[in-house]
């Protein structure tokens, strides 16, 4: 039991208000998952040269002034940080791949929650209420975001396990319901290197999809065609997830499911989710709320 909140803002007069629009159905999904919380924004891509990391302390206590000394010192690259508490979303021009290691290596109380040019990412475990102000969502600006409240059932209940899952750059998943094979995922999965933090199913279903997004297509959209190797052949039960891709951030918003920036949402074999609309779906500008009891989706 989980709950998952969408917003796609086509206006572009309305995204500096992505975050007060979207905190009223965050906070209206509570009973659907009341152990913890959190979403990803897509905001305005940083240029060509580079990326943002989304990072978090947990309990740990870090000077992110003296963090961003350290980094400065370390790499020969334009790099500046942006805090709210216990996180931070690092901008640099150095290589994501080796600023990550680097954290990994001399700053191992920080985790790397996302890595892209224009995903942020935040989640936390308690009340989602509390998370949102924590964070200050109302104050949020982007032109699309994903978010979810959990209610834990198949693993601990910690920040590392709450949604949304990231995986690859620009990329992230939430997740309804439950997988009975996420063992089998991982087992094809981690023979290609392919490595996982936790042992949350959802994690399995993030490194799944991310990995088929990899693979050239032709004809099918990469994603309707990830969509549908999922369900078919890959993961077992009863689930929705919401998948945020970015291929490509424009000045107008995507318009439909798998196109440039196109997020989409799924339901599981069962069909216990059906109705599920997309989130990046028709042309036009008018508001179109899309509710159901485990999800709200608006495209604005």
């Amino acid at each position: 039991m989980c709950g998952i909140v969408g917003l796609l803002l086509k206006k572009p007069a309305l995204r500096p208000h992505l975050g007060e629009l979207m905190v009223p159905m965050l906070v209206g999904m509570t009973e659907r998952g009341p152990d913890s919380a959190g979403l990803a924004v897509y905001t305005k891509p940083v240029s060509a040269r580079h990326h943002k990391l989304s990072l978090y302390s947990g309990e740990h206590a870090v000077d992110w002034s003296e963090l961003l000394a350290r980094i400065a010192a370390d790499f020969e690259h334009a790099h500046e940080i942006a805090t709210h508490g216990n996180h931070a979303v690092l901008t640099s021009a150095a290589d994501p791949d080796e600023l990550s290691a680097w954290l990994a290596t001399n700053a191992p109380m920080i985790a790397v929650l996302s890595v892209g040019k224009s995903i942020d990412l935040y989640k936390d475990v308690g009340a989602p209420a509390d998370i949102a102000e924590r964070y200050r969502f109302r104050a949020l600006q982007g032109s699309h975001l994903v978010g979810h409240t959990r209610m834990a059932t198949e693993s601990a209940v910690t920040p590392a396990h709450a949604h949304p899952f990231t995986a690859g750059r620009d990329f992230c998943l939430v997740h309804n319901g439950s997988l009975s094979n996420p063992h089998l995922v991982r087992k094809r999965l981690e023979p290609l290197g392919i490595e996982f933090e936790t042992d949350n199913d959802t994690e399995a279903a993030c490194r799944f999809f991310e990995w088929r997004l990899r693979e050239p297509w032709v004809g099918e959209s990469p994603l309707t065609r990830t969509v549908a190797s999922a369900i078919s052949t890959a993961m077992d039960s009863s689930f929705a997830v919401a998948v945020l891709p970015l291929r490509r951030m424009e000045a107008s918003a995507p318009t439909a499911a798998g196109a440039a920036g196109a997020g989409v949402e799924l339901s599981g074999k069962s069909g216990t989710n059906a109705g599920m609309a997309p989130l990046a779906a028709g042309a036009g500008s008018a508001s179109l709320p899309v509710r159901a009891s485990r999800r709200q989706s608006w495209i604005c």
